[in-house]
C-alpha cells in the first residue's frame, strides 16, 4: 500500500514537499514515480527514480518540471519524496505515486503496478 501525503495550498513561486509512504512492500524492489492529475485532464508523468536511486542520473522529469522538482527516496524509511520548487498555478493537480515492478519505461500509467490515492497541491496566482 502506498501512502501520499504533503499537499496543500502555496502560493505561486512557494514550495512544497509531497511524501509517498509505503507499507506491506520494500520500496527498493521498484521504479517510483509521481505522476499528477489536474482538473479535467489526464493523469500524466511527472518524475521517476531507479531502485538505486541516490543520484541524479537516476532519476528522471518531464520537461515542464525540470530544474524545479527534485524526486528523491529513503529507502530505510520506505518512503519516496517529490520536492517542488518555483512552483506555478499550472503544477496544480493530485500528485499520485506509484510503484512499478518491472524494467524499462516508467512514464506511462501501465508501467506502475501500485498506486497511492493522490495527494491535492494548489497554487496560488
Amino acid at each position: 500500500q502506498l501512502q501520499a501525503s504533503g499537499g496543500g495550498l502555496v502560493q505561486a513561486g512557494g514550495s512544497l514537499r509531497v511524501s509517498c509512504a509505503a507499507s506491506g512492500m520494500t520500496i527498493s524492489s521498484y521504479h517510483m514515480g509521481w505522476f499528477r492529475q489536474a482538473p479535467g485532464k489526464e493523469r500524466e508523468f511527472a518524475a521517476s527514480i531507479r531502485r538505486s536511486g541516490g543520484s541524479t542520473r537516476y532519476s528522471y522529469y518531464t520537461d515542464s518540471v525540470k530544474g524545479r522538482f527534485t524526486i528523491s527516496r529513503d529507502n530505510a524509511k520506505n518512503t519516496v519524496y517529490l520536492q517542488m520548487n518555483s512552483l506555478k498555478p499550472e503544477d496544480t493537480a493530485v500528485y499520485y505515486c506509484g510503484a512499478a515492478l518491472g524494467f524499462g519505461g516508467y512514464t506511462r500509467l501501465e508501467d506502475y503496478d501500485y498506486w497511492g490515492q493522490g495527494t491535492l497541491v494548489t497554487v496560488s496566482s
